[in-house]
């Protein structure tokens, strides 16, 4: 059994630590948390501390003893970045929640060419502010000490960049005018980076392709068992129909903790 997880703004100093407002109501008004049982305190930046519940006041205080110092988990090797194209309506939530629990470090939204949904002023805003708060409520339910960063949203021109300085890149694109290989038998860097465009429901454009080809990005399909993205199901030539999971990327690392003790996850008791 793991122990849940709590952000925190800071991480604690001393050997008790008072978890208060939105997460300490969500720990003692929700969970309902008990004197002894553990907990894991995370800032989502890869730092981390385990202890065990003391005690429990009002609706919103929760007194937690610590059972060692701060502890933080080393950088991801090779780093993952998916580029999202911004998805109609609420699948680009979705899309940032299975991406956050399979391990990708990095959330890029896209403005296609193609894309029905547009991301200016206030309601881009909003919508930017959605995805970053479903990568922090997916990695505290995945048990992630690190969160996915999801970036502002980037023009073509600005992924095209992105892609010029990446060790592994890549497109997920499948069409009869362009050839593409299957992502499960791509040669995966194992240290770097790897950047990954997925495209809109009307799929990636010919002048994105271009674009994107003379960053350096080949095409991939990910139609075979084992590849990249399977969850939802796709378009047929690799763009974003639903919610996808980036299986052909994973590194060898469980996603609840990833990259950090693998002979134990934080908050998981012997």
């Amino acid at each position: 059994m793991t122990a849940p997880v709590f952000v925190v703004e800071r991480m604690p100093t001393g050997p008790e630590f008072v978890l208060e407002g939105p997460e300490g109501r969500h720990a003692v008004s929700v969970r309902r948390l008990q004197s002894g049982e553990h907990v894991v305190l995370t800032d989502g930046l890869g730092h981390w501390a385990e202890g065990e519940v003391r005690s429990a006041e009002g609706k919103d205080r929760l007194t937690v003893t610590l059972h060692a110092g701060v502890q933080e988990e080393p950088e991801p090797t090779p780093r993952i970045t998916v580029v999202q194209a911004l998805p109609k309506g609420d699948r680009g939530e979705l899309a940032v929640e299975t991406m956050t629990e399979t391990g990708v470090d990095a959330i890029v939204p896209w403005q296609a060419a193609r894309c029905i949904t547009q991301w200016k002023g206030d309601r881009g805003a909003k919508a930017l502010t959605k995805w970053r708060s479903t990568a922090r409520e997916a990695g505290k339910q995945s048990r992630r000490v690190r969160f996915p960063e999801v970036a502002e949203a980037m023009t073509t021109k600005q992924v095209a960049a992105l892609l010029a300085g990446a060790d592994f890149a890549g497109v997920l694109h499948e069409d009869r005018d362009h050839d593409s290989t299957p992502l499960a038998t791509a040669e995966l860097p194992a240290e770097g980076t790897i950047v990954l465009v997925v495209g809109p429901e009307g799929g990636v454009s010919p002048q994105e392709l271009t674009a994107f080809a003379e960053a350096g990005a080949r095409p991939y399909r990910a139609a075979a068992a084992g590849a990249a993205y399977v969850h939802g199901g796709d378009g047929g030539d690799g763009t974003a129909a639903g919610t996808h999971r980036p299986l052909g990327l994973s590194r060898s690392r469980d996603a609840p903790a990833a990259g950090m003790n693998r002979a134990r996850r934080p908050g998981k008791r012997p």
